[in-house]
């Protein structure tokens, strides 16, 4: 299946949209409100120009990064997986773990990546955020 373009967008590209920029705010409120609000945003669906198969030149700041709202359980109890490749190779770490190792703007940025969709266009999408504590 193809996907088809309206005769306006078929001739436009990306770099004929202006440039817009979105800041989240992230002071007392929880990873997964501030995550899917920043992965709309980069994923362009509140432009008018929307399209599913181009990158917008959306840049998305999240603001107050260190005030974000994680309760204790879930700092203690979130658990990561990934896998090396290798037999054995199953690693487990925390968010508390992924929070000292490498700050809240590590764990901001797993969240949204976890909520673009997994295709060509996601690691443009993700060049695009910028947290800042």
């Amino acid at each position: 299946m193809k996907t088809r373009m309206h005769k306006d967008l078929k001739n436009r590209v990306a770099h004929d949209v202006l440039p817009m920029e979105y800041s989240v705010d992230a002071k007392e409120r929880t990873l997964g409100r501030v995550a899917s609000e920043a992965a709309s945003a980069l994923l362009g669906k509140k432009s008018v120009h929307y399209v599913k198969n181009k990158v917008l030149p959306v840049k998305v700041t999240i603001v107050n990064a260190s005030k974000l709202l994680l309760p204790e359980k879930r700092v203690a109890q979130k658990a990561y997986t990934r896998y090396t490749g290798y037999p054995g190779g199953l690693r487990h770490f925390t968010l508390a773990e992924l929070k000292t190792k490498k700050g809240i703007g590590a764990v901001i940025r797993r969240t949204v990546d976890g909520m673009i969709p997994r295709n060509k266009l996601r690691k443009e999408r993700m060049k695009r955020l910028i947290i800042t504590d």
